[in-house]
Protein backbone atom coordinates (compact mmCIF):
# COMPACT_ATOMS: atom_id res chain seq x y z
CA UNK A 1 0.00 0.00 0.00
CA UNK A 2 0.99 3.50 -0.94
CA UNK A 3 2.29 5.67 2.15
CA UNK A 4 1.63 9.45 1.25
CA UNK A 5 2.82 12.33 4.22
CA UNK A 6 0.84 15.32 3.91
CA UNK A 7 2.24 18.18 5.90
CA UNK A 8 0.04 20.86 7.14
CA UNK A 9 -3.77 20.27 8.09
CA UNK A 10 -5.02 23.24 6.54
CA UNK A 11 -7.73 23.97 4.32
CA UNK A 12 -5.28 22.99 1.51
CA UNK A 13 -3.64 20.10 2.76
CA UNK A 14 -7.14 18.39 3.75
CA UNK A 15 -8.48 18.71 0.56
CA UNK A 16 -5.28 17.61 -0.75
CA UNK A 17 -5.73 14.54 1.46
CA UNK A 18 -9.46 14.32 0.68
CA UNK A 19 -8.90 14.18 -3.00
CA UNK A 20 -6.25 11.55 -2.72
CA UNK A 21 -8.25 8.94 -1.08
CA UNK A 22 -11.13 9.55 -3.59
CA UNK A 23 -8.61 8.84 -6.60
CA UNK A 24 -7.14 5.77 -5.01
CA UNK A 25 -9.26 4.46 -2.34
CA UNK A 26 -7.90 1.83 -0.45
CA UNK A 27 -4.43 1.72 -2.39
CA UNK A 28 -3.45 4.36 -0.18
CA UNK A 29 -2.26 5.53 3.42
CA UNK A 30 -2.83 8.63 4.18
CA UNK A 31 -1.17 10.73 7.25
CA UNK A 32 -1.11 14.11 7.93
CA UNK A 33 1.06 15.99 10.36
CA UNK A 34 0.73 19.34 11.26
CA UNK A 35 2.92 21.44 13.98
CA UNK A 36 -0.26 23.40 15.63
CA UNK A 37 -2.55 21.84 18.10
CA UNK A 38 -5.55 21.73 16.01
CA UNK A 39 -6.28 21.46 12.40
CA UNK A 40 -7.16 25.04 10.24
CA UNK A 41 -5.14 27.07 11.98
CA UNK A 42 -6.10 30.06 9.48
CA UNK A 43 -9.71 29.09 10.56
CA UNK A 44 -9.61 29.92 13.92
CA UNK A 45 -12.85 29.89 15.43
CA UNK A 46 -13.58 31.50 19.27
CA UNK A 47 -16.71 30.77 21.17
CA UNK A 48 -17.62 31.61 24.29
CA UNK A 49 -21.29 30.39 25.26
CA UNK A 50 -23.49 30.05 22.39
CA UNK A 51 -22.54 32.77 20.21
CA UNK A 52 -18.65 32.20 18.19
CA UNK A 53 -16.43 34.11 15.66
CA UNK A 54 -14.95 33.32 13.01
CA UNK A 55 -10.77 35.03 13.46
CA UNK A 56 -9.12 33.46 11.04
CA UNK A 57 -10.68 33.12 7.47
CA UNK A 58 -14.42 34.48 7.75
CA UNK A 59 -15.90 32.92 4.72
CA UNK A 60 -14.95 31.64 1.07
CA UNK A 61 -15.71 33.43 -2.06
CA UNK A 62 -16.13 32.09 -5.39
CA UNK A 63 -16.38 33.61 -8.82
CA UNK A 64 -18.68 31.61 -11.24
CA UNK A 65 -15.78 30.44 -13.08
CA UNK A 66 -14.72 28.57 -9.85
CA UNK A 67 -17.98 26.97 -8.59
CA UNK A 68 -18.60 25.86 -12.05
CA UNK A 69 -14.91 24.41 -12.58
CA UNK A 70 -15.36 22.79 -8.43
CA UNK A 71 -19.04 22.34 -8.95
CA UNK A 72 -19.00 18.85 -6.98
CA UNK A 73 -17.14 19.98 -3.89
CA UNK A 74 -19.07 23.23 -3.75
CA UNK A 75 -22.18 21.14 -3.89
CA UNK A 76 -21.19 18.61 -1.21
CA UNK A 77 -20.33 21.16 1.14
CA UNK A 78 -23.72 23.06 0.60
CA UNK A 79 -25.82 19.80 0.79
CA UNK A 80 -23.75 18.50 4.06
CA UNK A 81 -24.17 22.14 5.53
CA UNK A 82 -20.51 22.37 6.04
CA UNK A 83 -21.48 26.21 4.72
CA UNK A 84 -23.66 27.94 3.49
CA UNK A 85 -24.47 31.31 1.30
CA UNK A 86 -23.35 34.32 3.45
CA UNK A 87 -26.88 36.27 3.77
CA UNK A 88 -25.72 39.70 4.92
CA UNK A 89 -23.83 42.33 3.82
CA UNK A 90 -19.91 42.94 4.80
CA UNK A 91 -19.24 46.95 4.90
CA UNK A 92 -16.44 47.96 2.57
CA UNK A 93 -16.38 44.58 0.80
CA UNK A 94 -15.00 44.63 -2.94
CA UNK A 95 -16.62 42.11 -4.71
CA UNK A 96 -16.57 40.95 -8.13
CA UNK A 97 -20.61 40.86 -9.64
CA UNK A 98 -20.33 36.83 -10.22
CA UNK A 99 -18.92 36.12 -7.14
CA UNK A 100 -20.71 34.55 -4.07
CA UNK A 101 -19.65 34.31 -0.28
CA UNK A 102 -20.09 31.21 1.93
CA UNK A 103 -19.79 30.83 5.28
CA UNK A 104 -20.11 27.99 7.84
CA UNK A 105 -22.68 27.71 10.44
CA UNK A 106 -20.04 25.62 12.78
CA UNK A 107 -17.22 27.92 12.38
CA UNK A 108 -14.52 27.69 8.63
CA UNK A 109 -12.78 25.42 10.34
CA UNK A 110 -15.72 23.02 9.91
CA UNK A 111 -14.87 22.78 6.03
CA UNK A 112 -11.83 21.12 7.14
CA UNK A 113 -12.50 18.89 9.96
CA UNK A 114 -15.07 17.86 6.67
CA UNK A 115 -12.52 17.11 4.26
CA UNK A 116 -10.29 14.99 6.63
CA UNK A 117 -13.17 13.17 7.89
CA UNK A 118 -13.92 12.16 4.43
CA UNK A 119 -10.28 11.42 3.67
CA UNK A 120 -9.98 8.76 6.39
CA UNK A 121 -6.75 10.21 7.11
CA UNK A 122 -4.23 9.38 10.27
CA UNK A 123 -4.14 12.90 11.68
CA UNK A 124 -0.73 13.74 13.66
CA UNK A 125 -0.77 17.23 15.49
CA UNK A 126 2.19 18.82 17.12
CA UNK A 127 4.84 16.93 14.63
CA UNK A 128 6.72 20.26 13.27
CA UNK A 129 8.60 19.20 10.07
CA UNK A 130 12.76 19.50 10.17
CA UNK A 131 14.08 17.48 7.23
CA UNK A 132 12.76 15.51 4.21
CA UNK A 133 15.29 13.15 2.71
CA UNK A 134 15.22 10.72 -0.27
CA UNK A 135 16.42 7.59 0.98
CA UNK A 136 16.52 5.28 -2.04
CA UNK A 137 12.66 4.99 -3.63
CA UNK A 138 11.45 6.74 -0.17
CA UNK A 139 11.23 9.74 1.66
CA UNK A 140 12.43 10.31 5.44
CA UNK A 141 10.61 12.67 7.15
CA UNK A 142 12.16 14.04 10.41
CA UNK A 143 10.30 15.89 12.67
CA UNK A 144 11.42 18.12 15.81
CA UNK A 145 11.92 15.26 18.36
CA UNK A 146 14.59 13.82 16.11
CA UNK A 147 12.11 10.85 14.96
CA UNK A 148 11.46 10.24 11.54
CA UNK A 149 9.38 8.01 8.85
CA UNK A 150 9.45 7.18 5.31
CA UNK A 151 6.78 7.72 2.82
CA UNK A 152 6.66 6.68 -0.56
CA UNK A 153 5.68 10.44 -1.10
CA UNK A 154 5.88 13.44 0.34
CA UNK A 155 3.26 16.41 -0.38
CA UNK A 156 4.31 20.05 1.44
CA UNK A 157 0.76 22.14 2.03
CA UNK A 158 2.61 24.88 4.55
CA UNK A 159 3.49 28.26 3.66
CA UNK A 160 6.86 28.86 1.55
CA UNK A 161 8.85 30.02 3.91
CA UNK A 162 8.36 27.60 6.24
CA UNK A 163 8.91 24.82 3.11
CA UNK A 164 12.55 27.32 2.87
CA UNK A 165 13.59 26.36 6.52
CA UNK A 166 13.10 22.49 5.67
CA UNK A 167 16.22 20.96 5.57
CA UNK A 168 17.46 17.98 3.29
CA UNK A 169 17.39 16.88 -0.33
CA UNK A 170 14.47 19.33 -1.29
CA UNK A 171 16.91 21.70 -3.31
CA UNK A 172 18.18 18.82 -5.46
CA UNK A 173 14.06 17.51 -6.43
CA UNK A 174 13.94 17.27 -9.77
CA UNK A 175 10.00 17.91 -8.55
CA UNK A 176 8.06 18.84 -6.12
CA UNK A 177 4.66 19.57 -5.68
CA UNK A 178 4.23 22.13 -3.77
CA UNK A 179 0.29 23.51 -3.06
CA UNK A 180 0.14 26.98 -0.76
CA UNK A 181 -2.70 28.69 -0.15
CA UNK A 182 -0.66 32.26 0.49
CA UNK A 183 1.08 34.10 -1.68
CA UNK A 184 4.39 35.62 0.00
CA UNK A 185 6.89 38.13 -0.83
CA UNK A 186 10.33 38.31 -0.40
CA UNK A 187 11.42 41.26 1.23
CA UNK A 188 15.25 42.53 0.17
Amino acid sequence: MLRVLIVGAGLTGSLCACLLRRALQNRVHITVWDKSRGTGRMMTRRAEDSVGADIGAQYISATEFYRNKHDSLYSELLSAGVFVPMSCPVEGLKQKDDSLNFVSPDGMGHIVKHFLQQSEAEVQLLRHVTCVSRRGAFWEVEFSEGQSEAFDAVVLTMPVPQILQLRGDLPECTFILLLTTKTHQTKW
